[in-house]
C-alpha cells in the first residue's frame, strides 16, 4: 500500500537540438532510470522532444514529423512500465503548432495540454475539449489527469507560472494536487532564485505540489543559456533541488493524500474539471528521504528563532487573558519538572510584559511521598534566581487523611493513591487563588492531554492552559532555549532538562521510582504518532511505516509498533479529558482543542 506516497521526480536530460532521434533515446534512458528509483510521475522540459531552442526549424516536415513520431515512441516506451511521463513537444492539430505537454503512461498516450500563451509562433488553443482520433486521447485546456490511489496531475508550460493569471490556480482549485511545469526559460542571473521562491509560495498557497523540470545542456546558447534548473515542492516545502548548471535531476516523495486532506479542510477546492483517468501499480515503494523524527521543531528551522517565537505566543496568550480579567497576579504549582518550569518561565515573561512585579507570580511546590529532593531543589533554586513569591505547603497528611476519610488504608500505592495527590494539589493551587485575586497557570503538556497521562480535576485542570498546544519534545527544546538566553539560570534548568521525566507520585527513597517514559512509552515516538495523527489523520499503517523510516537506528519496529498501539489505546480512552480541557493559546497546525481544534466525540471507538 502507497498510503498517498508518490515518488516524483524531474529531470532536464541532455538534447541534441533538432535531433529527434536522439532525444527520444535520451528520454527512453531518462524513464529506465527513473523506474529503477521507483519514480511514479517523471516530468520532463518543455519541447524536449525537438529542443526549445529550433526556432524557424520547428517548420520543418522532417522536425514535425519526427517530433509526432517521437511521441508515439516514448508513449509506447512506457509499456509495461509502471510510471507516468509528462514532457514537451511541438504538436500540429488541424493545421496550426501547439506548444503541449504529452503525458504518457501504460503504453499509450493519455492526454495532450496546449499552452496558453502565444509566443516563437505556436498558437493558443481556445476550443472545447476534444478527442485525437489518430491518439485517441483527450486535446485541450484544463486537463486533469487522475489515478486511483489519488494522485491527480495536471499542466502550466514554461513560464506561465511567471504570469500574473497562471494556470496552476484554476487547476488547483478544480483538483490537480500536482503541477507540473515542463519549462524552456533562459537563465539569467538570480533568477533561480526568484523561480523558487515563487514555486514554493506557489505550492503554500495552493496545497499542491509542484514540480518544474527547466532545459539545460544541448539548447542552443546563441543569446542564452539554460541552466537545467529543477525543483520539487510540495506545501511550501522545498523537498529536492537539482541547482542550475548541476546534476539536472531532482527526486522527492510526494504525500497527496495529507495535501488533499488540507484541501477538504480549507473549503477552497471544491470545483471539478476535465479529469482524465489513468492507473498505476499501486505499489509500496521506499521512502527518498527519512522523514523528520521531530516534527514539531525540526532539524532545519532557525531554531532560537522558532523557540522566541512560541514563547512569546504563549506569553501573550496568558498576558491577555490576565488583561481582559482585570487579574495582576497568577498562581502555578512548581515541581521541578520540565512542564512547570516552562510554564513558571512563561508565567515571569507574562508579568514582565504587563508591567507587573516579579512577585505576581506566585509559585507553590506541593511536596509529597514521591518529591525527590532534586526536583525540590530544582523548584525552589528557579523560584529564587527569577524573584518571584515561592510558597512550599507539604500536603503528605492532608492527602492522609483524605484517604482515610474515603476508607484506604493509605499505603496500597493505587490509582487512588496517586490521584488524590494530584487533585489535593489543584484544591490547594484555586484556594491560594482565590485567597490572592489570582489566576490559577496550568503546566500539563499537549503530548499528556494526547496520552491521558493526567489527573481528572487534578493537574488537568486550571484557569489557563501555557503548555496545551506544546508537545514534551518541544517543551525540552524551549528550556534549553532559555538556558541559553538566561545565564544566571543555566545551570538549574538544564539539571531540570536532564531529570528523567515522572509525575512524583509513589513512595520514593531518593530516586525516580515511576519513570514516565518507561510506563507510557518515548516522548519522542508519541509526539511523532500525534503529529501525523492529528496533522494528517495518517492511518496506522502509514504512521508505522514513517516512524520505522525515521527512527531507524534509533527504535526497532517492533518497538516502535509497541508504543504506537500505545498511544492509539489511550489517544481515544482519554478523550473525555480533552473534551473539558481549559483554555490555551494554539501554537500551530496540530491542536488538540475541543473548541478550535481537534473534535472527537469522547465515546468514538479506535478502528485503526
Amino acid at each position: 500500500m502507497n498510503h498517498g506516497i508518490y515518488k516524483v521526480s524531474a529531470v532536464s536530460p541532455h538534447i541534441a537540438l533538432c535531433d529527434v532521434r536522439a532525444n527520444v533515446g535520451e528520454i527512453k534512458k531518462t524513464i529506465d532510470e527513473a523506474c529503477a528509483k521507483d519514480v511514479r510521475l517523471l516530468v520532463l522540459p518543455e519541447l524536449c522532444v525537438t529542443g526549445g531552442t529550433a526556432g524557424d526549424l520547428f517548420l520543418l516536415d522532417s522536425v514535425l514529423g519526427g517530433a509526432e513520431e517521437g511521441v508515439y515512441e516514448i508513449a509506447e516506451y512506457t509499456e509495461g512500465k509502471n510510471i507516468f511521463v509528462a514532457f514537451g513537444s511541438p504538436f500540429m492539430y488541424k493545421g496550426l503548432l501547439y506548444n503541449v505537454t504529452v503525458y504518457a503512461s501504460q503504453g499509450r498516450v493519455i492526454a495532450v495540454s496546449p499552452k496558453k500563451v502565444a509566443e516563437n509562433g505556436f498558437s493558443v488553443y481556445d476550443g472545447e475539449v476534444t478527442r485525437l482520433e489518430n491518439l485517441d486521447c483527450p486535446f485541450g485546456n484544463n486537463l486533469i489527469l487522475w489515478e486511483k490511489g489519488g494522485l491527480t496531475v495536471a499542466s502550466e508550460l514554461g513560464d506561465e507560472l511567471l504570469s500574473p493569471l497562471s494556470s496552476s490556480a484554476y487547476l488547483a482549485t478544480h483538483g490537480a494536487l500536482v503541477i507540473c511545469n515542463p519549462a524552456h526559460s533562459v537563465a539569467k542571473v538570480a533568477k533561480a532564485d526568484y523561480v523558487r521562491a515563487l514555486i514554493t509560495t506557489q505550492s503554500a498557497r495552493l496545497l499542491c505540489a509542484y514540480v518544474r523540470a527547466e532545459s539545460g545542456e544541448g539548447e542552443s546558447s546563441t543569446d542564452g543559456v539554460y541552466s537545467g534548473h529543477c525543483i520539487i515542492s510540495s506545501g511550501g516545502n522545498l523537498l529536492d533541488e537539482a541547482l542550475p548548471f548541476g546534476s539536472g535531476v531532482a527526486v522527492a516523495d510526494i504525500d497527496v493524500s495529507n495535501l488533499n486532506k488540507d484541501r477538504i479542510k480549507s473549503g477552497y477546492y471544491n470545483q471539478r474539471a476535465n479529469f482524465v483517468e489513468f492507473s498505476l501499480t499501486e505499489k509500496t515503494t521506499p521512502l527518498t528521504r527519512r522523514p523528520e523524527p521531530h516534527p514539531f521543531f525540526p532539524a532545519d528551522c532557525e531554531k532560537n528563532k522558532r523557540a522566541e517565537e512560541i514563547l512569546q505566543m504563549q506569553t501573550a496568550g496568558l498576558a491577555g487573558r490576565m488583561k481582559s480579567c482585570g487579574i495582576n497576579s497568577c498562581v502555578i504549582g512548581i515541581s521541578g519538572g520540565l512542564d512547570s518550569t516552562l510554564a513558571l518561565l512563561v508565567a515571569v515573561r507574562a508579568v514582565d510584559k504587563l508591567g507587573l512585579p516579579r512577585k505576581s507570580v506566585t509559585a507553590v511546590t506541593m511536596p509529597c511521598f514521591g518529591t525527590t529532593a532534586r526536583t525540590k531543589s530544582n523548584a525552589y533554586e528557579t523560584c529564587r534566581i527569577l524573584g518571584v513569591d515561592f510558597m512550599e505547603i507539604n500536603i503528605g497528611e492532608s492527602v492522609k487523611r483524605h484517604l482515610a476519610d474515603i476508607g484506604h488504608d493509605g499505603t496500597t500505592a493505587d490509582v487512588t493513591f496517586e490521584n488524590a495527590q494530584a487533585r489535593e494539589r489543584t484544591q490547594v493551587l484555586f484556594d491560594v487563588a482565590n485567597r490572592i485575586g489570582a489566576l490559577v497557570v496550568g503546566t500539563g503538556d499537549m503530548s499528556e492531554i494526547a496520552l491521558g497521562w493526567c489527573t481528572y480535576n487534578g493537574d488537568h485542570m486550571s484557569s489557563y492552559s501555557v503548555n496545551t498546544s506544546v508537545p514534551k519534545t518541544l517543551v525540552r527544546k524551549l528550556v534549553a532555549y532559555e538556558a541559553e538566553r538566561l545565564p544566571e539560570l543555566s545551570s538549574v534548568l538544564v539539571d531540570i532538562i536532564d531529570t528523567p521525566v515522572s509525575p512524583e507520585l509513589l513512595p520514593t527513597d531518593g530516586k525516580v521510582v515511576q519513570p514516565t517514559e518507561e510506563i507510557v512509552g518515548p516522548y519522542e515516538l508519541h509526539d511523532f504518532f500525534l503529529y501525523h495523527f492529528i496533522r494528517h489523520g495518517s492511518s496506522k499503517a502509514k504512521i508505522l511505516r514513517l516512524a520505522i523510516s525515521a527512527f531507524e537506528g534509533t527504535y526497532d519496529e517492533k518497538e516502535i509498533e509497541k508504543w504506537l498501539n500505545v498511544f492509539f489505546r489511550r489517544f481515544y480512552s482519554s478523550a473525555f479529558k480533552r473534551t473539558c480541557a481549559p483554555g490555551g493559546v494554539g501554537l500551530g497546525s496540530v491542536s488538540l482543542s475541543p473548541r478550535t481544534g481537534w473534535k472527537m466525540s469522547d465515546e468514538a471507538k479506535n478502528s485503526e
